[in-house]
């Protein structure tokens, strides 16, 4: 029997030892009159098994066949279940069997099975995070960035970073998978939200060096603000660039990687995916629509705050690297190892110590700029240069001390009394050679 049934069991009872009245004992019991006098007839009747409820120990009128819990058993040991990082959790498990298998079972019921099955186990509670920060109100204010390192092709194929960018007012995904978290990786997922959904207002990251880098000693006396490349890439796109202090300050995209790491690698486990490739072409096609669909959700305010879209040939101008280089007087500029000569139109006079400004692209092509203007270029090779002659050999100054025979240096200590009225006399002798070095 329940607490409330036993209570009700003790009250009652004091009624039919005299000790109650009945108008007191609904009012103890919380009921009204009317049921207190059904609860009373019933305890007459049958005694305490009277206030047991007619249900206990009996199945569920609701409750899902036997049968079919088997079933759903076996198909999750089958399909679904392994180590603790291979098997497929309760949620997981039900979306996959009414796709695949065609069996409608709510997760919470799936979960329940799981645990008496010892398919599933209960995972560990965090402890709460002191302040949590609220989200943005529009779509575009704010996007947060980052690189998740992981085993994300299992044993299939290499370790790879999955490029993640989660919008913070409405959870939206963009995702790509290559092998580092470069500059080049970057651009990639940013080039594609932009196409998507056009520029944002701000991007929030870590401390890498692609995104934020320290200054150099030369630039704090210069005062000047260092910019990486992706970072002069952003501001060319009007996009502000938002350093988070630590891991719980961007948490939404925290948290989307462990999403991703237990959603992602189970689903490209079953489509067989072994290449970057080809993960890209499934985030892009299957696994972020639907992820979009169900994780995602409507923003405070329907105020769309992305820039307008940009063209594909706006966007090759700005997502590329610059560097500067000077130019030499016979306009050759040095750029990686490699010897660029300058092929401009009017050569008459000299570069006058001026600089040219390379641009390159992810697909290796680059182009030269001679104050603002492009500039035609050929690539030579590097310059002979004449060793230099060897260095005649210098003389040096030896200094060689002789010491006499007769200085305290030479005599014993019983010796030297004799000798301290005259320490000052005897000096050691200098002599200076000189000779070649070798």
């Amino acid at each position: 029997m329940s607490t409330r049934e036993l209570e009700r069991v003790e009250v009652i009872g004091r009624v039919g030892t005299g000790q109650l009245k009945l108008v007191d004992a609904a009012a103890m019991l919380r009921v009204s009159y009317r049921q207190a006098k059904r609860l009373w007839r019933r305890y007459r009747q049958l005694g305490r098994n009277g206030l047991k409820h007619g249900n206990a120990g009996r199945p569920s009128n609701r409750g899902k066949p036997m049968k079919l819990r088997r079933r759903v058993l076996n198909l999750v040991h089958k399909k679904y279940s392994g180590s603790e990082a291979e098997r497929f959790g309760p949620t997981l498990a039900a979306e996959h069997l009414a796709e695949e298998d065609g069996i409608v079972v709510d997760h919470e019921t799936l979960r329940r099975w799981m645990l008496a099955e010892h398919l599933w186990s209960r995972q560990r509670k965090r402890k709460k995070h002191g302040k949590r920060r609220g989200r943005k109100e529009h779509f575009g204010e704010l996007v947060q960035l980052d690189g998740s390192f992981h085993d994300w092709l299992e044993e299939r194929g290499p370790r790879g970073c999955l490029m993640n960018m989660v919008d913070d007012a409405t959870s939206h995904t963009e995702a790509r998978m290559g092998k580092e978290e470069t500059i080049w990786a970057a651009v990639g997922v940013l080039r594609s939200w932009i196409e998507k959904y056009g520029v944002p207002r701000a991007l929030y990251t870590d401390w890498k060096n692609v995104y934020i880098r320290p200054a150099t000693p030369a630039e704090q006396l210069r005062g000047e603000v260092p910019v990486t490349q992706f970072g002069r890439m952003c501001q060319k796109l009007g996009i502000r660039i938002i350093a988070a202090s630590s891991p719980q300050a961007k948490g939404r995209v925290e948290r989307n990687h462990g999403t991703h790491q237990d959603r992602l690698i189970k689903k490209m486990r079953r489509k067989g995916i072994a290449t970057y490739e080809g993960a890209n072409e499934y985030l892009k096609n299957e696994y972020l629509p639907a992820h979009n669909r169900r994780f995602s959700r409507p923003p405070a305010k329907p105020e769309d705050y992305h820039g307008r879209k940009l063209t594909a040939r706006e966007l090759r101008q700005i997502l590329c690297l610059e560097t500067e280089r000077a130019i030499s007087n016979d306009w050759v500029i040095r750029h990686k190892n490699r010897y660029l000569q300058l092929q401009p139109r009017h050569r008459r006079y000299g570069p006058t110590k001026s600089k040219a400004l390379v641009c390159e692209w992810e697909d290796a092509r680059m182009e030269t700029y001679y104050r603002g203007e492009r500039i035609e270029f050929m690539e030579i090779p590097e310059p002979v240069r004449k060793p230099a002659p060897p260095l005649a050999p210098t003389a040096r100054v030896v200094v060689v001390r002789k010491v006499r025979k007769d200085h305290p240096w030479r005599r014993s200590y019983k010796k030297m009394k004799s000798w301290l009225p005259y320490r000052g006399i005897a000096t050691p002798l200098v002599e200076i050679r000189t000779s070649a070095s070798p």
